[in-house]
């Protein structure tokens, strides 16, 4: 079982999490008045009708495909348009940001871009939405309004990005371990998409030959914090990865954003190295004509 050097092989140690990518409910309502903070809400929907009916204070809106995409190519947002869009919430170098997503994947999905594009001083509010809400907090229907600062541009960083050709290519790699965080019926191949609504996102069911499944929901408690890294240690050993792991560490789903919960509990709590987001997931790699796939626990790999 995978032991991170910085826990010295003591699970004893482990039962709180600390990493300086995930913040407390606590230190944010302690915080939330700091002239340097600045609080994200990135959204799945266009409108903010969640936002708008009520918001964590000082929290600006995000919606993902606006501020995480590129407005004509189907591509991530360049390092020099996300530092605009941070530039418009008055984000300097002093500036700390917390982001939370709604639902909660969109809060990790949106490090993830924003290290791509070479910003660090970003941390996850764990639990979220869902655990400032259950804690009684206040929430705020007042957008915020800051003034613009001069953007800052960093350089990309597509270490923890990988393509379906790399994919493809590491299929017959003994030492890659491939995580599919998605729902147990779409790794089984019942359906394309999560339960519960139209299912949609891909021109076959099934999974990337070789995957382990990790469920994301299965790293998360009910309130939508992490699990703790003792319990996050006991999941992850059954997948294969190892201190001797001299590869990578593969995550995907169907758009990749519940692959960015994985990648952001491996990465940032067990301190793993190596872990990378498959973005383009099941609803390219099940849709692209030749690729193989495997549909059920008895299924070989098939095209």
């Amino acid at each position: 079982m995978y032991q991170p050097t910085s826990l010295n092989g003591n699970l004893d140690t482990v039962m709180h999490i600390k990493s300086d990518k995930l913040v407390t409910t606590t230190w944010l309502a302690e915080n939330i008045d700091d002239p340097d903070l600045r609080v994200i809400e990135i959204s799945r929907d266009p409108e903010g009708q969640t936002y708008s009916k009520g918001h964590i204070p000082n929290a600006v809106f995000w919606f993902w495909k606006k501020q995480l995409w590129h407005t004509t190519n189907r591509e991530f947002a360049s390092p020099t348009e996300i530092s605009r869009s941070l530039a418009e919430i008055g984000t300097t170098e002093r500036s700390k940001i917390v982001i939370y997503g709604d639902p909660i994947q969109y809060g990790t999905y949106g490090l993830w871009v924003l290290a791509m594009a070479g910003f660090n001083n970003i941390a996850i509010l764990d639990g979220g939405r869902t655990k400032w809400i259950a804690e009684g907090r206040s929430l705020s229907r007042e957008i915020p309004r800051y003034e613009t600062t001069t953007p800052i541009i960093n350089r990309a960083n597509l270490i923890a990005r990988i393509g379906r050709d790399e994919v493809l290519k590491g299929l017959t790699d003994s030492k890659r371990v491939l995580i599919d965080a998605r729902s147990p019926e779409e790794y089984m191949g019942e359906r394309v998409s999560p339960p519960g609504g139209f299912d949609h996102g891909a021109e076959r069911v099934g999974r990337i030959p070789g995957s382990k499944h990790l469920f994301f929901r299965d790293i998360l408690n009910e309130d939508d914090t992490f699990i703790s890294a003792e319990k996050l240690i006991e999941k992850v050993g059954p997948l294969g990865i190892t201190d001797s792991l001299s590869n990578d560490v593969v995550t995907y789903c169907r758009l990749s954003h519940r692959a960015t919960i994985m990648w952001f509990a491996l990465t940032h709590i067990l301190d793993i190295s190596n872990v990378k987001v498959y973005d383009g997931s099941w609803t390219e790699w099940g849709s692209i004509v030749g690729f193989p796939i495997e549909k059920n626990s008895c299924d070989k790999a098939s095209e």
